[in-house]
């Protein structure tokens, strides 16, 4: 029964830390855009990464850092309709 509890309360302890691990309320759209944004953020603040993106798009560097941080605006679109 201890490890039971003292596991929860990592498991607290890591979702108030981090936002990305969610919670037993987050929503599997709430989950996927943390995870989009996530790589989107990790991708435009890795320049190594940015040019691979770049080289692979055939598209500027500048080009491509924009239209990433366009996206994390809606990564996964419009949010599902609450009933």
């Amino acid at each position: 029964m201890a490890d039971r509890l003292r596991s929860q309360a990592k498991l607290e302890q890591l979702q108030a830390r981090f936002v990305g691990v969610g919670h037993s309320s987050t929503t599997k759209y709430e989950w996927m855009v943390n995870q989009h944004r996530d790589a989107l953020s990790s991708i435009v603040g890795h320049p190594p990464l940015l040019a691979y993106m770049s080289t692979a798009l055939g598209e500027s560097r500048t080009q491509v850092r924009q239209q990433m941080l366009e996206k994390m605006i809606m990564p996964c679109g419009p949010p599902p309709p609450t009933n």
